[in-house]
């Protein structure tokens, strides 16, 4: 008896002629896409560079340096407010890193219900939804009076310490860089969570059926297994951190004093613009566009240190 097996195998049908156009043309839009996006980030680099020309040629690499910021005699200085966006973005990170990190293990695994866990997601990636500037009024109406009274204390009993050496007075480093944390935290929640949820359940499987601990699992196993996805929100967190105007202009001080002290007012990059370019004019505007060229290196600084640890780490795993 002949078996018609042979006979029960589809036919291969080739790809009409439509459909690889249709790839093709796919694979062409994609790629002006990407390329589309690369020249718009040129193009506005180059834009902010040409308009802070005058003032590159003014005071060149001295910028960096000088605390001074005079309208009147046109001088001009960007070291507070480089260290004022940097010690701010570093306190948010500094709450918002282990918060977010936390939160998202315990959504992302069975602490609780899942319509419970549902429902804890939704309120998480609901904080990102708030407006910046009801962040900063709120953070006028209750943080700054709460952290007014913990830099009391703090004054009063660490103020040989150079970060406590200033007595309160309200808006500071320390309420900006708190409310920059709770703004980035629902960022590093939601990618750290996302990132953790997505792993295969093989991982989890194997690690227990070794012998592993769900705590060992966790932090030695699932945790590495997200860093990248986990590195990738920090960073998204730390970018929001470094560039938010409103917030941080209602409760930073935006004083262009240098002050080591963290209850003392300061200034960041993205306040001293948004206060001062509706009003300026000559070489003040290409001394902010400066500032605005610094900010843009910065970020561009964090997002390669963000890939070259990503990148270790892979290594280190693979």
């Amino acid at each position: 008896m002949t078996s018609d097996s042979n006979t029960a195998q589809p036919e291969k049908r080739s790809r009409s002629q439509t459909e690889k156009s249709l790839d093709q043309g796919f694979i062409w839009l994609t790629r002006i896409l990407g390329i589309g996006v690369g020249a718009i980030l040129l193009v506005i680099a180059m834009t902010v560079a040409f308009r802070a020309l005058p003032a590159i040629q003014q005071y060149g690499l001295g910028f960096l340096f000088s605390s001074d910021w005079n309208p009147v005699k046109e001088e001009y200085g960007a070291l507070p407010m480089i260290y004022g966006t940097i010690v701010s973005s570093a306190i948010a990170l500094l709450i918002a890193v282990p918060l977010g990190v936390g939160t998202a293990i315990f959504l992302s695994e069975d602490f609780l219900p899942l319509p419970v866990r549902t429902a804890l997601v939704f309120l998480v990636e609901l904080l990102a939804a708030i407006p910046s500037v009801v962040y900063g009024l709120w953070g006028i109406a209750v943080l700054i009076p709460i952290i007014t009274n913990i830099g009391k204390f703090l004054n009063g009993n660490f103020g040989w310490l150079p970060i406590f050496s200033t007595a309160p007075v309200g808006p500071g480093m320390l309420p900006a860089g708190v409310i920059l944390g709770i703004m980035t935290l629902p960022i590093i929640t939601a990618i750290s969570r996302d990132s953790l949820a997505s792993l295969p359940p093989e991982l989890r499987q194997a690690s227990l059926g070794l012998g592993a601990t769900r705590w060992t699992t966790i932090f030695r196993v699932l945790v590495p297994a997200a860093f990248s996805g986990i590195v990738g929100g920090i960073m998204l967190g730390l970018g929001r951190a470094m560039g938010e105007t409103m917030a941080a202009t209602l409760l930073i001080g935006n004083s262009n004093q240098l002050s080591a002290s963290v209850l003392a007012p300061a200034n960041t990059i993205a306040s001293l613009m948004a206060n001062q370019f509706a009003e300026a004019s000559g070489l003040q505007v290409a001394a902010l566009m400066y500032t605005g060229l610094i900010l843009f290196i910065m970020t561009l600084i964090v997002n390669i240190l963000a890939e070259w640890i990503v990148s270790q780490v892979r290594a280190k795993y693979n």
